[in-house]
């Protein structure tokens, strides 16, 4: 059997190949993390007919796995899978401290002052991504600061 040649350059076909790989790892790699909106249900299937997990307090930050017809598989800061109304979700992101205690600072920096703490669990509003591994947060109570970004889930 002889083989035919392709008429492609292998320069081209490595091109190709590498971007489909960078488009596919981008989309892979790009978490998005939204907020539950409403006290909400979490299910086992994308149904109100499937069966009830819990209910995930209003919020809580998840992380969007799938999308379905109106329903969202989300991850919770666990690992916990599972489906929600995708209507409970706003659009607005939050950050759950996982560390034992969240130092939240003036400025993206050790050396800054402190503005308050954050005990585990507790959920605070993104607001932007700061260089150097740091996240600018808001408490509910209004308090503005920056905290490290390996002490809180959503980023």
């Amino acid at each position: 059997m002889q083989r035919r040649r392709s008429s492609v350059p292998p320069a081209m076909i490595r091109l190709l190949v590498v971007l489909a790989w960078a488009a596919a790892g981008g989309s892979a790699l790009a978490a998005e993390f939204r907020t539950v909106d409403t006290a909400s249900i979490l299910y086992d299937a994308p149904s109100q007919k499937g069966t009830k997990l819990f209910v995930i307090r209003r919020g809580t930050p998840v992380e969007v796995v799938v999308r379905l017809d109106g329903w969202s598989k989300v991850r919770d800061a666990d690992g916990g899978l599972a489906w929600i109304e995708a209507r409970s979700l706003a659009n607005r992101r939050s950050v759950l401290v996982t560390a034992a205690r969240a130092v939240v600072r003036q400025n993206a920096d050790e050396s800054a002052p402190v503005v308050f703490e954050a005990e585990k669990s507790v959920a605070l509003d993104y607001l932007d991504t700061a260089p150097g591994g740091w996240v600018k947060v808001r408490h509910r109570d209004g308090q503005m600061g920056y905290v490290r970004a390996n002490q809180v889930w959503g980023v």
